[in-house]
């Protein structure tokens, strides 16, 4: 972008630059005189605008669109699936049996019900277009969301990295290829920092009983003694000269001070934790609004890592390695995306941080509207369901739809560019802001506009 007075304008005596002086004689031709105290409201608006917050929660395996979101009641049983939909507290909008708690805050969220893409129905493909917006070809890997904020922003505070990933990087889902997780062409500097996961060449080991999983983290003595040990062989890479890498940075930013009263999970009290519900999600997504508290722009909670050889999303009902089942669903699954989401809402609203936090749910794809043979469903990204919430997003509002079987969208088509479009808006980011892409040609954040019915458009 070109700039003819510098990234901060020229300032005058009283703190106020030639552009904000430019602004006021453009915002007084047509109305009454602005005082000083009017622009600095303005002004004040504006720079909070543009210092949004992001709790992305990246739901691995791609939740059924009909088992969760967007039920089909009317639909024949191999299409409808085992569950009910009941009422939610906003008139019109149902949801599956397995969200009590979310039925009962549907006003504080929008469901996306007709995302959809066209290309390979992989979870690798999905990775990438729900965490870009991009699909990558030719060796060409675009940059996370965090990554683009990095770049944009940088960080917050000193001694907090501005994008992190919790509890760790996605790691297998079946092809060896980019899960649209890094910085990409952006350069490694701004890749995400993973607090729980070994990276590159700074090989920190923790014992496991002392295993640094959120869950796993009641004990005091526990979480302290793993950072300390984390901490002394960090010492001894910087005493060597080794802390030089930007992952190694990016994990010594971590367990600066401000860093790890982010990660004392321990100093929450117990109902807030059980709140959130004991389990590796549920404490990651605590541990996501502690970052974001402490000063983290953009954090991505995992919900898994993989889809093999555990229950996650990808409800195939193989049994071996991808055993998930529609029981796995309704006793494992939804109700525990339904306790963290819940808390995840209510705790950023009490705390005063809804507005300025904006928190989307999404898997990759959604699942076969037919039930396969074994009674589970397979991968389809023809359409499927993602959540909204925060930063100005318009709650209890259904956007888009599905056919009578949930198959392909019915109106309001959504694509994975709208979706980016949408988050960078909600960040208060201009989704035509152009960056240096690969081979220094410049490109676009995102290659649509966002999603006006979202924003109250």
């Amino acid at each position: 972008m070109l700039s003819l007075e510098g990234p901060n304008g020229v300032r005058e005596c009283n703190g106020l630059s030639r552009r904000d002086f430019l602004r006021v004689g453009a915002l007084t031709a047509g109305a009454a005189g602005l005082s000083l105290a009017d622009l600095a409201r303005l002004q004040g608006a504006e720079s909070a605008r543009k210092d949004i917050n992001c709790i992305i929660l990246f739901l691995i395996g791609g939740p059924s669109q009909l088992d969760t979101w967007d039920p089909k009641p009317g639909s024949p049983d191999e299409v409808r699936g085992p569950f009910r939909p009941i009422v939610t507290n906003v008139p019109g909008i149902q949801i599956s049996e397995c969200f009590p708690l979310m039925a009962r805050m549907a006003d504080r969220y929008a469901i996306l019900r007709s995302v959809h893409h066209k290309s390979a129905p992989i979870h690798e493909t999905g990775h990438q277009l729900m965490q870009t917006g991009r699909l990558f070809e030719g060796g060409k890997e675009y940059p996370h969301y965090g990554s683009v904020v990095s770049h944009l922003r940088g960080p917050r505070a000193k001694g907090v990295p501005p994008f992190a990933i919790v509890p760790g990087p996605i790691v297998s889902t079946g092809v060896s290829v980019s899960h649209g997780q890094s910085a990409g062409f952006l350069g490694k500097e701004h890749d995400p920092v993973f607090p729980f996961q070994n990276r590159d060449d700074l090989m920190i080991r923790v014992d496991s009983d002392k295993s640094l999983d959120p869950a796993r983290m009641r004990s005091r003595n526990a979480f302290v003694e793993a950072l300390d040990q984390a901490d002394c062989t960090l010492d001894q890479l910087t005493n060597q000269g080794s802390i030089n890498t930007p992952s190694q940075q990016a994990f010594a930013s971590i367990l600066s001070t401000e860093g790890k009263n982010a990660f004392d999970l321990v100093s929450e009290n117990e109902r807030t934790r059980t709140r959130y519900g004991w389990n590796t999600f549920g404490q990651s997504c605590l541990l996501a609004r502690r970052l974001v508290e402490q000063g983290v722009r953009l954090v991505t909670v995992n919900m898994f890592d993989t889809v093999f050889n555990q229950i996650t999303w990808d409800c195939h009902a193989d049994g071996g390695s991808l055993p998930t089942t529609l029981d796995d669903y309704r006793d494992i699954l939804c109700p525990m995306f339904d306790a963290a989401y819940t808390a995840l809402l209510e705790d950023l609203s009490q705390r005063g941080l809804l507005e300025q936090t904006l928190v989307v749910a999404m898997g990759e794809f959604g699942r076969t509207p037919q039930l396969n043979p074994r009674g589970g469903r397979d991968h389809w990204p023809g359409v499927w369901s993602i959540l909204f919430a925060g930063s100005g997003v318009q709650g209890g509002q259904v956007i888009g739809s599905s056919d009578t079987l949930g198959a392909e969208p019915k109106d309001r088509p959504i694509s994975p560019p709208e979706v980016a479009a949408s988050i960078y808006y909600g960040l208060g980011i201009d989704p035509k802001t152009q960056i240096a892409g690969s081979n220094h040609q410049s490109i676009s954040l995102a290659d649509s506009d966002p999603i006006a019915e979202l924003f109250g458009g």
